[in-house]
């Protein structure tokens, strides 16, 4: 039964969980500047239902590309040197939001909990939050995967992100599916129009407004392994894990600034905290 002063409780202001007005602030102009001259060096292209790999230096960029169709992505990150230090997207979101753009950062995991990457350009920023909710590269989902789909549907399918992903990180690191598996994350939904229903706070996914030509695109502030899967789902606007969905390559380069174009720039330093944890 509802109580007396339900509507007073209701109408409680709500108070932000993790001010950042100290967070430390990317230069972003500098960022964006060495985007401007930098050059691609290596280039790698992620097949339709189907993941790929490549390693970004520190000091370099990474940029995400559409480049046939609408299509969605699936992004793993790891410290190239560490698996075990990789993206942690509840802190992404508990920083930043629901939905990442320009000058947000992807945040690595405990015990380090450093920028990994910093968002420097997107052609998406335009997007906004629509009528429905829904805005773009989340970081709120987790990754279309095989065990959740048989869960619901009682089916194998082995084209579903999570697979794909470790099936890319195996090959590129030299590791079995087992080992690899258990490094596979939850991901930054690159491109991917999502959000939740007012009604019952269910997660949505709405058709991405990517077209050919849009990326997103990162400094990478440590020495990164990018894994990255075309989405089953194609553009996410009907299916989320699919044979019969349209789906598209997606394109990742690793772009190199001219030399000096970084002046004064430093990977970041390893979270502070003790680890002592009161003992």
């Amino acid at each position: 039964m509802e109580p007396d002063d339900a509507d007073a409780r209701r109408a409680v202001a709500p108070v932000i969980c993790y001010p950042t007005d100290d967070l430390p602030r990317p230069d972003l102009a500098l960022y964006q500047a060495a985007s401007t001259g930098a050059e691609t060096v290596a280039r790698v292209v992620v097949p339709p239902r189907d993941a790929a790999a490549i390693e970004v230096p520190a000091g370099s960029f990474l940029r995400i590309t559409c480049t046939e169709g609408p299509q969605v992505g699936d992004l793993n990150l790891f410290n190239a040197h560490d698996l075990s230090e990789r993206f942690y997207s509840g802190k992404t979101r508990a920083l930043h939001g629901t939905h990442v753009t320009t000058g947000d950062r992807l945040w690595s995991s405990f015990p380090k909990l450093r920028p990994m990457a910093t968002v420097v350009g997107d052609t998406l920023d335009w997007y906004g939050i629509d009528p429905h909710g829904g805005a773009v590269h989340d970081v709120i989902g987790t990754r279309c995967d095989p065990y959740t789909g048989n869960l619901l549907s009682g089916r194998q399918y082995h084209h579903c992100c999570h697979s794909n992903l470790t099936r890319a990180l195996a090959a590129a690191r030299g590791l079995t599916l087992r080992e690899a598996e258990r490094h596979v994350h939850d991901v930054l939904n690159v491109f991917m129009c999502t959000g939740f229903t007012r009604d019952t706070g269910q997660y949505f996914m709405k058709a991405s407004p990517v077209r050919p030509g849009d990326h997103i695109e990162f400094l990478a502030e440590i020495d990164l392994l990018a894994v990255l899967s075309a989405c089953p789902g194609g553009d996410c606007g009907a299916e989320h894990s699919s044979d019969a969905a349209p789906c598209h390559t997606l394109r990742m380069d690793h772009r190199q600034p001219r030399r000096g174009a970084l002046a004064g720039w430093a990977p970041p330093p390893v979270n502070g905290y003790d680890g002592s944890h009161g003992a």
